[in-house]
């Protein structure tokens, strides 16, 4: 049974999503206070921005410090600035009250589905390997000649190798301006498939974004 940390301060919200959330099957513990979790143990914190004792973000933050368990951010907040500093902080998902319940259980039930952000020094699929320490990147022991919009574009599929990435979660990873990296993301995945040597090791997923494949590149 899933372990859910649901940090709401809303006793009315928190009751309701408790409720919906063990009927879903998850086992939730509920506090009405803002502090720092001890992630062991847990599969999910979902946690409101605003609350008494300590800010979600600053929440966020502290745990992405020592951990990558998925986090799911509540706010009445509907400022995208808001949405955009939670994601780059490393928040997995943001939801904005008011929000349908189905829609929560669903949205907890994706980021379980999803493989934990990587934070070894090495990322490692097959033979294809992404060395953190030193930005260097290795296929069969042989480094690859990469830009660094390409190294930083491998870098984030790697660290969710299997699961879909979105087109949104790849432009905030090239720390750019959305407008001219959004418009030049497909080249710069182009370039990078034919440097690996095999186009479908990077998955276009419709809708989406881009997947990388966990089968081993040739």
């Amino acid at each position: 049974m899933p372990k859910v940390l649901l940090i709401e301060d809303d006793r009315e919200l928190g009751g309701q999503i408790t409720t919906t959330l063990e009927g879903a099957g998850f086992e939730v513990t509920w506090w009405t206070e803002g502090k720092v979790p001890d992630p062991e143990g847990l599969d999910l914190v979902i946690v409101d921005l605003m609350l008494p004792g300590m800010y979600g973000l600053d929440i966020l933050k502290a745990l992405r410090a020592e951990s990558d368990l998925p986090v799911l951010v509540l706010s009445a907040r509907t400022d995208t600035s808001d949405k955009i500093r939670a994601l780059k902080l490393g928040a997995d998902d943001y939801l904005t009250k008011p929000f349908w319940p189905d829609e929560l259980v669903e949205r907890a039930k994706a980021r379980l589905r999803r493989p934990f952000l990587a934070r070894s020094e090495e990322l490692e699929v097959g033979p294809l390997k992404v060395h953190l320490d030193d930005h260097r990147v290795t296929l069969h022991g042989r480094p690859l000649d990469l830009t660094p919009t390409e190294r930083a574009l491998l870098t984030a599929l790697a660290r969710r190798r299997g699961a879909a990435v979105t087109r949104g979660a790849l432009v905030d990873a090239l720390d750019a301006q959305h407008d001219g990296a959004e418009r030049n993301l497909d080249v710069h995945i182009s370039r990078l498939r034919k440097k690996l040597g095999d186009p479908a090791l990077v998955e276009t997923v419709w809708g989406v974004g881009y997947r990388l494949a966990v089968k081993s590149p040739a």
